[in-house]
């Protein structure tokens, strides 16, 4: 759902609310004006001709009646009113819609979802929920997964309080396999470690740490190394220094992440839940899904047979992990039974389209993009 359209929607219904407040207003304020006058003319005769006070009365009376105040505020109320339920409605069907129609029936295969769920609760540090689902799913194999996160977890929170420790030694026990990443996490470690020690001990203890930690990085970071040095001469007002930069606190937070990140590739985990990733991509779907419903519905068409969508579903770049093809001929997604081939024009298609063009290679065929002709033997498989 596009929040714009939420917004504009709801600018309307503010619009009359409005339009209500100044109409209603407006009736109040000549209500108050006639009163005022009839109170005005009433003190300015003699309260003992009650002939006088009569008229006056039944003057403000019939002026009272004129302006109609009573149906100008139902009307304005009645017309807010209206527009307030719409917009009910809309945000009703906007934001609550029937999801069970996207329902489809999926065999799927328990232990892998129940290992989806296990690994998503630990790792969000959930262990005792993760605890509880291995246990009564009954598959304590997947207790090896909380052993991994829970040593993950044990170095976030000490990193948390900075103290590098078990992080460095997790990083010493993983050099080697860190080293094909190219990673100079451990360069980071340290640099923050020297900031803290600088900070809170003074330079002498922190050139002790320097020497003995940062020394083996010298000849391939010898800016960073150089940075920090210049950093000593101003012990104890780093803060007010050319060097501030080094004690902003962010360091610690993307440290933190990319220690994570690091962790979970060395686990061959993602980063980011499996779980929360399809429940996000799922969600950013769902709309065009009960569109799609809806209408086929509409049609008589069965959703629930459907191999494959008949509509491209649009998600967002974050949701892209790698690269795809779709054919141009029969908007199939390319796969390793349908590979995409490049043919001696330069077009790509699947191999599907391709062996329909060619008769099942019985012939040459004409590329349906350009004049040039190609057969099964000229065609590529294309690899991504």
């Amino acid at each position: 759902m596009d929040l714009s359209t939420v917004k504009d929607a709801f600018d309307r219904v503010a619009k009359k609310q409005k339009l209500s407040y100044s109409k209603s207003q407006e009736a109040i304020d000549q209500i108050c004006h006639e009163i005022e006058q009839a109170l005005a003319r009433i003190q300015s005769v003699d309260p003992s001709s009650l002939v006088d006070l009569k008229s006056f009365l039944t003057e403000l009376k019939l002026r009272l009646n004129a302006i109609g105040a009573q149906q100008q505020i139902e009307g304005s109320l009645k017309e807010l009113n209206t527009s307030l339920g719409k917009y009910l409605k809309f945000l009703e069907k906007a934001f609550n819609p029937d999801i069970s129609k996207a329902y489809r029936n999926v065999d799927f295969d328990y232990h892998i979802v129940n290992q989806i769920i296990a690994s998503h609760f630990y790792q969000q540090g959930l262990f005792d929920l993760g605890d509880y689902l291995i246990n009564e799913a009954g598959e304590p194999e997947l207790s090896v997964l909380k052993s991994q996160f829970l040593e993950m977890y044990q170095i976030l929170e000490a990193v948390k309080v900075k103290n590098v420790e078990p992080a460095l030694k997790w990083i010493s026990a993983n050099r080697e396999k860190l080293k094909e990443n190219a990673s100079n996490l451990e360069l980071k470690l340290h640099r923050l470690q020297f900031v803290e020690i600088l900070q809170k001990s003074g330079r002498t203890d922190a050139l002790d740490y320097a020497r003995i930690n940062l020394a083996p990085f010298a000849s391939l970071h010898m800016d960073e190394i150089q940075k920090l040095m210049g950093s000593l001469l101003w012990a104890g007002r780093l803060e007010m220094s050319p060097y501030a930069e080094l004690l902003i606190p962010t360091h610690w937070d993307k440290l933190t992440e990319e220690l994570t990140r690091k962790f979970c590739s060395l686990l061959g985990q993602s980063y980011q839940s499996p779980l929360t990733v399809a429940m996000a991509a799922g969600v950013e779907g769902l709309p065009t899904l009960l569109k799609l419903a809806n209408v086929m519905a509409a049609k008589k068409q069965e959703w629930q047979a459907m191999k494959q969508l008949p509509v491209p579903l649009e998600l967002g770049r974050e949701f892209q992990f790698h690269s795809i093809f779709v054919c141009p001929v029969s908007r199939d997604q390319g796969s390793e039974e349908n590979p995409p081939m490049l043919m001696p024009c330069l077009h790509v298609l699947c191999k599907q389209s391709i062996m329909k063009l060619s008769k099942n290679s019985s012939r040459a065929f004409k590329c349906p993009y350009c004049p040039a002709e190609a057969s099964v033997a000229q065609c590529r498989q294309l690899y991504f």
